[in-house]
C-alpha cells in the first residue's frame, strides 16, 4: 500500500533525522513549548486564551489592525493551528539567526516555506491563510509567566512591535499581509534567553498538526532537563488539561495524542517515554539539537525558563 504525504515526509525525515545532525536550526520560546496556542480555530467572538503547565502560564489575547483603506481599527481573531505555530518558529528563528529584531518577512518566509514543503511553493489559498494568521500574530498580546509558591513574574508584550500591511487584492480585500515586522524589544530580549533550538527537519515532519508540533517542542525543552535515573510521569488528566482544549473526553484524546505522538516520535528518535493506562513517563533523553554551544543574542540559550 502506497504511504500518503504525510507518511512519506515522516519516513523521509525520520530516517535522516536519526543518522545525521541537523544543517538547520528553529527556535521556539520556552513557554510556549510549555502553553500553546489554540490547536483549532476558536469560537466566534471569543478573542482571549489562557493556558497552564506547572508553573508556567500563558494568556493570548487578540488585537485589532489598522485598515489601510478605510484607516479604521479592524478586530482580528486569535492565532491559532499548525500554521500559527510555523510562522512563530519561523519569526524566533529569523531573529536569532540574524541577531535582530527586524524581520524582512516576505523574502524569509518564502524560503522557510520552501524547505519545511520540500522546494514546493505555497498556492493562493494557502497563502492566504498565512497572511491572515500572520496578521494575528502580529496584533495580538501575549502574557506570559512564571509563578512559583512565593513569587511569579510576568511579561506583558506583544510579539511584534511594528510591522507594514498592505492590502491583498484576491481575497475581497480581508486579508492583511505584514511584509515587514519588528519584534518588540521585551519579547526579543526574553526570547535571545530561553530559546528552544528544534531540528527544522522535524518541523518540517510534524508541520501539518498542530497537536504534533505541541508535543515535539514539549519533549524537546523538557527530557533533556530531566535528571538520569529520575523519570517522570505525567497523568492522562495532566495530558489532557495540557494538550486537549479540542476533546471533552479523555477517551478520545488519548487516541489522538497517541497517533500524534508516533509520529512525534518519528521526528525526534532519541525521545525516551512510555505510554501506560495511567499516563506517560518520561525519561532523561539527549535533546534534538545537540548540547553543542547554540549561541543565541550571544549568550548560550538554556532552552528554558
Amino acid at each position: 500500500m502506497s504511504k500518503n504525504p504525510i507518511q512519506q515526509r515522516l519516513l523521509n525525515l525520520g530516517g535522516e533525522i536519526a543518522t545525521t545532525p541537523p544543517e538547520e536550526l528553529a527556535f521556539q520560546h520556552s513557554v510556549l513549548t510549555q502553553c500553546a496556542l489554540p490547536v483549532s480555530q476558536p469560537p466566534e467572538g471569543m478573542l482571549s486564551w489562557e493556558r497552564q503547565q506547572g508553573r508556567a502560564r500563558l494568556l493570548v489575547e487578540a488585537g485589532k489592525a489598522l485598515h489601510p483603506k478605510t484607516s479604521q481599527y479592524v478586530q482580528l481573531g486569535l492565532p491559532y493551528g499548525p500554521k500559527a505555530r510555523l510562522l512563530l518558529i519561523h519569526l524566533n528563528t529569523e531573529a536569532v539567526r540574524r541577531q535582530s529584531p527586524i524581520i524582512p518577512i516576505e523574502d524569509t518566509m518564502t524560503a522557510f516555506f520552501r524547505r519545511l514543503m520540500g522546494g514546493k511553493t505555497q498556492d493562493g489559498r494557502t497563502a492566504n491563510l498565512l497572511k491572515a494568521q500572520l496578521s494575528a500574530l502580529a496584533a495580538a498580546t501575549f502574557r506570559m509567566g512564571i509563578a512559583d509558591s512565593d513569587r511569579s513574574f510576568q511579561m506583558n508584550t506583544q510579539v511584534v512591535h511594528a510591522f507594514d500591511m498592505w492590502l491583498s487584492r484576491e481575497d475581497n480585500q480581508r486579508v492583511f499581509w505584514p511584509s515587514v515586522l519588528k519584534l518588540s524589544a521585551d519579547y526579543y530580549d526574553n526570547l535571545t534567553r530561553f530559546a528552544v533550538p528544534l531540528d527544522e527537519r522535524a518541523i518540517s515532519a510534524l508541520a501539518h498538526s498542530a497537536l504534533a508540533l505541541d508535543i515535539y517542542g514539549w519533549l524537546a525543552q523538557r527530557l533533556h532537563r530531566i535528571s538520569e535515573g529520575k523519570p517522570q510521569f505525567v497523568t492522562w488528566a495532566a495530558l489532557h488539561e495540557q494538550f486537549g482544549q479540542d476533546y471533552t473526553r479523555i477517551r478520545k484524546f488519548r487516541e489522538f495524542f497517541l497517533a500524534m505522538l508516533r509520529q512525534v516520535r518519528s521526528a525526534y528518535p532519541d525521545a525516551k517515554f512510555e505510554i501506560d493506562q495511567g499516563g506517560m513517563t518520561l525519561f532523561h533523553s539527549e535533546p534534538p539539537v545537540r548540547k553543542r554551544l547554540v549561541m543565541v543574542g550571544g549568550t548560550e540559550s538554556p532552552g528554558a525558563l
